[in-house]
């Protein structure tokens, strides 16, 4: 019998006073009782609503039912029987815009904490199992993975389970892509990311680092080394800025180089050999998750005010609520309906070796206002004439989206992308336009969201399985 309690079991966190400078995870995890509460709130329906939203197609009442029975171990089975990441996708997947979203307790009351229990499992398994999985019976064939974010892990981590010889190529010194460079250690701790990669080795996974595909070693000479497929989960790593004056100042960063000097390089500690700008005051342009973790950084780092710049209002703001939220408790400000027009710098022509000059000492915004919906529905701003005024900063980091690198487009023959660099590919394969290569993740939607690049890898590695075995 179902538990008919309406909401759910609140999940602990640091207080935001102490969290606001420490980069410790800020959400602690539920206990065991907690889990077992949380679990018996669920119906196990049975046309399984939240199964179908989910990208990767977890079990989801199954392995509830098990953590519900107090066996987490059998939970821990069943959900990696679909995700190759569960501590990963359990405190960054946004539940609540999939399978929480179908969930039927959410009519009236709120949903399963369907997040919550699949980082709980995932964290008893690590915690309480030192045991790697056993090596998969080898069939004989190789397949490359280019990068090792979510969509080629998780590409990766399918394809070994079926007993192929997978080799994954990433461009940086370690692995784990967007979720080493681009996830805050508060949000998602590196160690977590290492456990979920040590497993996928003990799969038989190999991971070379520091390769470029396209540079140290093309998509042709994979093939010619013996590989008989090629997936590509690139990433989308090129930053996109505004055009407007004053971005190669001093003190202006794309998200991408800020989140990657503290989270890769960890910038924030004393010792570190990668610097980054101690900013009293930091603008962050952009309403997304990568804007609330750049802006969540940079109070970490010690800034007195972090403003978040958004040129529509709260209801539109594109990052996961949760994020917003704790961005708020932590004291960045939000100004909404608000868009940059230029940056000001420094400037002083009495002593041109100033070595203030050039540095950023403002951002000079328009207010907007909410006009007819574009497109995709959203009401689209405009801007009230007359109306600008100035921040003072001395950082801004730009958070405006992300491309495709065009690396392996320009590397590679045969591979058709679209008007963004995003390579064109088969939507319930993963082909592109190459023969045996295939592609997934932000290589092919532009940035997107973690789980979306493990479903992607997923179709791929199904898709590159019957390819192979056709042959």
């Amino acid at each position: 019998m179902a538990d008919r309690v309406l909401l759910k079991n609140p999940m602990p966190h640091q207080d935001p006073a102490v969290r606001r400078r420490n980069f410790s995870e800020v959400a602690l995890g539920y206990t065991e009782e907690a889990a077992l509460s949380e679990a018996a709130r669920c119906l196990n329906c049975k046309n399984m609503p939240c199964v179908a939203g989910c990208p990767v197609n977890i079990r989801i009442p199954a392995f509830i039912k098990k953590v519900r029975e107090g066996e987490f171990e059998e939970a821990y089975k069943i959900i990696t029987e679909s995700s190759s990441l569960p501590a990963v996708c359990g405190r960054v997947c946004p539940q609540e815009n999939q399978c929480e979203k179908r969930c039927v307790r959410g009519i009236k009351g709120e949903a399963v904490g369907i997040g919550r229990l699949e980082r709980f499992v995932a964290d008893w398994h690590n915690e309480h199992c030192k045991d790697l999985p056993e090596l998969p019976a080898q069939n004989g064939h190789k397949v490359a993975v280019v990068g090792s974010g979510p969509s080629g892990l998780t590409c990766a981590g399918d394809l070994a389970k079926r007993g192929y010889k997978v080799s994954v190529f990433e461009a940086l010194h370690l692995a784990g892509g967007v979720l080493v460079y681009g996830i805050p250690e508060f949000r998602l701790p590196k160690a977590i990311v290492q456990k979920e990669i040590d497993t996928l080795k003990a799969l038989g996974v190999e991971i070379e680092t520091n390769v470029v595909i396209g540079k140290t070693v093309t998509v042709d000479e994979l093939f010619d080394d013996g590989y008989e497929a090629v997936f590509i989960g690139s990433g989308a790593g090129l930053p996109r800025f505004m055009g407007i004056p004053g971005e190669s100042l001093k003190g202006v960063y794309s998200a991408n180089e800020f989140l990657t000097r503290n989270n890769l390089m960890k910038a924030y500690l004393e010792d570190s050999d990668t610097p980054v700008m101690k900013a009293k005051n930091v603008a962050v342009v952009g309403g997304g998750n990568v804007a609330m973790d750049a802006a969540r950084t940079a109070l970490r780092l010690g800034a007195e005010n972090v403003y978040i710049v958004y040129r529509r209002s709260l209801e539109e703001l594109p990052a996961r609520r949760e994020e917003v939220e704790h961005a708020m408790e932590e004291g960045v400000d939000f100004k909404l309906l608000n868009n940059p027009v230029r940056i000001i710098g420094y400037n002083n022509p009495l002593d041109r070796r100033d070595p203030r000059n050039g540095s950023v000492i403002g951002m000079e915004c328009i207010k907007m206002e909410l006009g007819e919906p574009d497109e995709r529905g959203r009401r689209r701003p405009v801007k009230i004439p007359g109306s600008e005024f100035v921040i003072d900063v001395d950082c801004v980091i730009m958070s405006i989206g992300t491309s495709p690198n065009p690396l392996i487009k320009s590397t590679t023959d045969g591979l058709i992308v679209n008007e963004k660099g995003g390579i064109i590919v088969e939507e319930e394969t993963g082909k592109t336009s190459r023969e045996g290569v295939y592609a997934g993740g932000d290589a092919v939607t532009g940035a997107a969201t973690v789980i979306l690049a493990m479903g992607a890898g997923k179709t791929a590695a199904k898709a590159i399985d019957e390819y192979i075995m056709s042959k």
